[in-house]
């Protein structure tokens, strides 16, 4: 099938078409997400019931077309270009459209299909925004689910990210995000760690303690905030532990092994069943509200804006009695 196209100019003045090019492949566009999403050109061909050569061709036709790289292409992985994260963004949306154009000629309403790619931190995603995912899923049969769980910051358009959940200060122009939640972070340790070594009712008594900090690769150790008549104030500790994942942290937090500051989503049910006790109740930290964020467009594809819906009523269920447990259970 092919897509008859105008003039497109990008933000810069350059046109992201060549002159010469007044077609285009939607088969091509379409493996060309497909590898990004996958991270793999022969997965994305396999899919598409295409051998790895034809795909690599398929590909290289586009990119002549274009008259841009698209795609840094070595053994190991694919990486987009600047060009090719343009592009990209456009395809998805372009490729969207058609597959809700499609979809709604034979249904009065649209339905969730084709790869959902969700992307959440470690103790959230395993705690909550799997298990609901996996719910999402399972209402709508048409629909591929992905899931990357990480600490680490994911480039959406790089890693063909359809939703990302993040907390905290959201910094990236390019994306959209609606608030899913309210959250904010506590200062948190074990029963057994606190008989032992004390419980600190001050900030300035935290250095004393054992500190278990998270390190994001790229971004350095995540600071200890707390709200202050100034306003927010970073801690200066000294990390005993530093480690790339969250979930592992509350676990050395929930052995003993020192103090840690967690979100009140990530510790509620640790709080709720005594392994947790979070500390420091008349100090405030400033609001690390959870948010889904998602490549600004003029028109989102159903899956995304149904999962994002469907996220935001799950977890406006639970908001009370996460907030609650933790508040409640303050020292």
């Amino acid at each position: 099938m092919n897509l008859a196209v105008g003039d497109d100019n990008w933000p810069n003045g350059a046109s992201i078409f060549s002159p010469e090019l007044k077609m285009v492949d939607l088969d091509a566009m379409q493996l060309f997400v497909r590898a990004v999403a996958d991270g793999s050109l022969s997965a994305a061909g396999r899919e598409l019931g295409l051998s790895p050569a034809a795909a690599s061709k398929r590909l290289s036709r586009l990119e002549q077309a274009l008259g841009v790289r698209l795609l840094q292409r070595s053994s190991r992985r694919l990486t987009l270009t600047d060009e090719g994260a343009a592009y990209y963004e456009r395809c998805v949306a372009i490729l969207a459209d058609l597959d809700e154009a499609h979809a709604s000629l034979g249904a009065g309403q649209m339905d969730a299909r084709g790869l959902l790619h969700v992307a959440a931190p470690a103790d959230l995603g395993r705690q909550w925004i799997a298990p609901l995912a996996a719910e999402f899923a399972a209402q709508h049969p048409r629909l591929r689910l992905r899931i990357s769980v990480s600490d680490a910051t994911l480039d959406l358009f790089e890693h063909g990210v359809d939703v990302a959940i993040r907390s905290g200060a959201l910094a990236d122009s390019r994306l959209v995000s609606r608030r899913l939640a309210l959250n904010h972070r506590v200062v948190c340790a074990a029963p057994a760690y606190l008989d032992k070594h004390g419980r600190p009712t001050q900030a300035d008594e935290l250095s004393g303690h054992a500190c278990l900090m998270l390190h994001r690769p790229g971004r350095g150790i995540l600071p200890w905030t707390l709200q202050t008549p100034q306003g927010p104030q970073a801690l200066r500790i000294e990390a005993a532990v530093t480690c790339d994942s969250g979930d592992l942290l509350r676990q050395l937090a929930v052995d003993g092994y020192g103090l840690t500051f967690k979100s009140a989503w990530d510790i509620a049910a640790d709080v709720r069943a005594g392994r947790l006790v979070p500390l420091l109740a008349d100090i405030a930290t400033p609001d690390a509200n959870i948010h889904a964020i998602y490549p600004s467009r003029r028109f989102l594809p159903a899956r995304i804006r149904l999962f994002v819906d469907f996220l935001h009523e799950r977890l406006q269920q639970h908001e009370a009695d996460v907030l609650d447990t933790v508040r409640q259970a303050m020292c």
